[in-house]
């Protein structure tokens, strides 16, 4: 049987951003999982997906002796397993492994684009990281940005030549389980009695926001406009759901202590199921400075939410402004007020764009679609 290897930084990535999608592959070809520290969770990742798993141990950062190692390391597995696809997501493992496919004469590497991290970066640090990024897709064969804003990133950067990008479906790397992020599995009390447990009232409107608690996914700015509104409106809250990394990207002071302080902001830390929260809540906030195509913006959605976004690459195709959500500009704390402040005071316009949330990611983003269309961009290159 044909052999494919995927291939993260780490095992959360392997596991919870491709759920699902090795063992659908495995059905037609031998899959195997490449991903880095955290073997406890790599073994469950096999078990879950039913597929074989090898621990390489790479890093986030820029790390030359260690990236080396794992080169090595990633180039031996490829010579003795002789796959016919080595496919990578993450930055780190795209390099990494795309760099090792080449060595060891992988006849089909690719590599998916989830957002470009590096479009922040500044000076040296930027000019190091570009030079990173064209290595990659060089060594690749072929590219597949997760929306089609990030390809047109990619071209205006001259990252790779236009013929090696191809956007799989609609985007989306994985595509999601609408059956699984589903409001209807929630009932009232269910939600009314985790309302009560957050100490939320039944009447007060709660904004959300899922994901890491850091600079570039405009959390200083989201605190900023809540505060704000907080001050006129004493009967909303903002949930934040996710961890901070303070390390790689630390958050203002005043920031900080808002969050600590302020007590219609509820922090409730990472959560291994993220949908009783989006069943509670009523608008996600979600004021990104650079996406791939945001896994929680098409989640919210399902779960019936209308979502503020940035107008960013994939958030500005899973939003369409006035049908399922407001699209407002990249680190604008006044505009992303003004948007609390229409989606609070104008129950109307909530409530339709609330109820074309769902079927708008139902039409276009289930994850077996996504699936099938990668499927047959594997079968036109081995078959």
């Amino acid at each position: 049987m044909r052999k494919i290897i995927r291939v993260t930084t780490i095992p959360k990535s392997l596991g919870g951003l491709l759920k699902g999608q090795l063992r659908f592959m495995s059905q037609y070809y031998t899959v195997v999982g490449i991903s880095g520290k955290g073997e406890d969770r790599l073994a469950r990742v096999a078990e879950e997906e039913e597929v074989s798993v090898i621990p390489v141990e790479m890093t986030r950062k820029i790390t030359p002796i260690q990236d080396l190692r794992a080169v090595y390391q990633l180039y031996r597995i490829f010579k003795k397993q002789k796959p016919d696809i080595v496919h990578s997501h993450t930055p780190k493992a795209g390099t990494l492994s795309m760099l090792a496919a080449k060595l060891a004469g992988v006849p089909h590497r690719l590599h998916t684009i989830a957002g470009l991290p590096l479009l922040e970066a500044t000076g040296p640090k930027r000019k190091l990281l570009d030079t990173v990024e064209k290595i990659t897709y060089r060594c690749a064969t072929m590219i597949y940005p997760n929306s089609f804003g990030l390809k047109d990133i990619i071209i205006e950067h001259k990252y790779t030549k236009k013929e090696k990008l191809k956007v799989i479906a609609n985007g989306s790397s994985n595509g999601i389980d609408t059956s699984f992020f589903d409001p209807a599995l929630y009932t009232d009390q269910d939600n009314l009695n985790l309302r009560e447990e957050l100490n939320i009232k039944s009447t007060d409107k709660v904004f959300i926001f899922v994901g890491r608690l850091v600079k570039d996914k405009g959390i200083n700015e989201l605190i900023a406009a809540f505060k704000k509104l907080n001050q006129q409106n004493s009967d909303c809250k903002l949930l934040l759901v996710g961890i901070f990394e303070n390390d790689l990207d630390p958050l203002l002071p005043e920031t900080n202590q808002e969050i600590e302080t302020n007590p219609n902001i509820i922090f409730v830390g990472w959560q291994t199921d993220v949908r009783p929260y989006f069943a509670i809540s009523d608008i996600l906030a979600f004021p990104s400075y650079r996406e791939g195509f945001p896994n929680v913006v098409m989640q919210a959605a399902s779960m019936g939410l209308t979502s503020i976004v940035t107008n960013i690459n994939g958030c500005n195709e899973i939003i369409s402004e006035g049908d399922n959500g407001l699209i407002i500009p990249v680190k604008d704390d006044k505009a992303l007020y003004d948007s609390f402040n229409t989606l609070v005071n104008d129950h109307t316009l909530r409530n339709t764009l609330a109820a074309n949330a769902r079927a708008s990611i139902v039409s276009r983003y289930k994850n077996d679609f996504v699936w099938e269309e990668l499927l047959k961009e594997y079968k036109s290159l081995i078959d």
